[in-house]
């Protein structure tokens, strides 16, 4: 007897079609947009529910946070799906690819711009420093990409966009690349590059040859859910006590003295509110339902964009966290030149916006 055996040809999984893909953001869209359009009769509906006195400071905030909490929420999910998808055009090695060569002035202008479309946190400060200096990108061009990176990132623009307009947001956007730009050239003018720690001037790395890759629609669909998943999965928690900070604000300061303390009239708030947020640690979408609740109760608005700006771009752990490769005098230069580009930001809003 004879056994007779085949091989099949063996079949590659079949794929889920892209239009399916497609389809699915498209219907996420759509829904996101049904819900966003119901959180005020939503958040109106919660609080009628609670026990609380009508018109009282409690009541005031805790309808600021039943309506705001869902709110930017959803904003940080729809704004950080966009750019994740966004996200997939670009790469830190493509990034150091493009910065690599690129004289100052130039440099500064495009490493400002790619800052802005590349959602590196300054938790990567560090290892696209190390990156950047391998791959011979000059000091100041490096230190424009890395103020823009944080300051001037997709999420700041997209809830300051959907919570106090299109005109702050981009001036926001114009002032905070000014920022980056001029800061980096500056400290590139000084040739501080003697000022790195000894280990990273010692690096002599070259660029790698990048491996071309064919990135489909579904792919860069993927990298904007895993992008939701990834950012506000880590900040979600900052964002609620953002808020809650924000309804305290909303219900409890009085917005007299919180004019007096960050008005205009007072010359001193914009490097007052510089100080206070240094020390401070927090990300765009955690700092802006404060930013939104201050600028509600009356501060102006150059004084709290200066804060925040503080806050994002010249907090505390940034700092010990670039130390890792920056001596203490060159942070200092770092701190002082971006200091002086938030303060003429706020004394510039200030009286814009007057």
């Amino acid at each position: 007897m004879s056994i007779e055996t085949s091989l099949a040809p063996q079949t590659e999984p079949q794929r889920p079609s892209p239009w399916l893909w497609i389809a699915g953001a498209t219907a996420f869209v759509l829904l996101w947009f049904a819900l966003y359009g119901q959180l005020v009769p939503f958040s109106n509906w919660v609080v009628s529910l609670l026990p609380l006195e009508r018109g009282s400071h409690l009541e005031e905030a805790v309808r600021f946070f039943v309506y705001d909490t869902p709110k930017v929420l959803m904003l940080l999910t729809l704004v950080v799906f966009a750019m994740g998808v966004v996200r997939s055009f670009f790469s830190p090695e493509r990034t150091r690819a493009v910065l690599a060569g690129r004289r100052e002035g130039v440099g500064n202008v495009a490493a400002a711009g790619l800052g802005v479309v590349t959602p590196f946190c300054s938790c990567s400060a560090v290892p696209l420093f190390i990156g950047f200096v391998s791959a011979g990108v000059p000091l100041g061009v490096t230190f424009s990409f890395l103020i823009a990176a944080p300051m001037v990132n997709e999420v700041a623009l997209g809830l300051l966009f959907a919570l106090l307009g299109w005109k702050v947001a981009l001036t926001y956007l114009a002032f905070g690349l000014a920022v980056a730009i001029v800061a980096g050239w500056a400290i590139g003018r000084l040739h501080l590059e003697g000022w790195l720690e000894e280990w990273v001037r010692n690096i002599r790395s070259g660029i790698a040859d990048l491996p071309v890759e064919e990135v489909t629609v579904v792919d860069r669909i993927k990298a904007g859910i895993e992008a939701v998943k990834d950012i506000v999965g880590r900040v979600w928690m900052w964002i609620i006590a953002g808020i809650a900070a924000g309804a305290f604000i909303h219900g409890y300061v009085p917005a007299d003295l919180l004019a007096a303390i960050m008005g205009r009239d007072a010359w001193w708030s914009v490097p007052a509110a510089v100080l206070l947020g240094i020390p401070m640690y927090s990300n765009a979408a955690g700092i802006i339902p404060v930013v939104e609740a201050l600028i509600g109760k009356g501060a102006a608005l150059g004084t709290v964009l200066a804060f925040m700006m503080s806050v994002i771009a010249l907090s505390l752990p940034e700092m010990i966290i670039l130390r890792k490769v920056l001596t203490v005098r060159l942070i200092a230069v770092f701190v002082g030149v971006v200091g002086l580009g938030i303060l003429a930001v706020g004394f510039l809003f200030n009286a814009l916006f007057a």
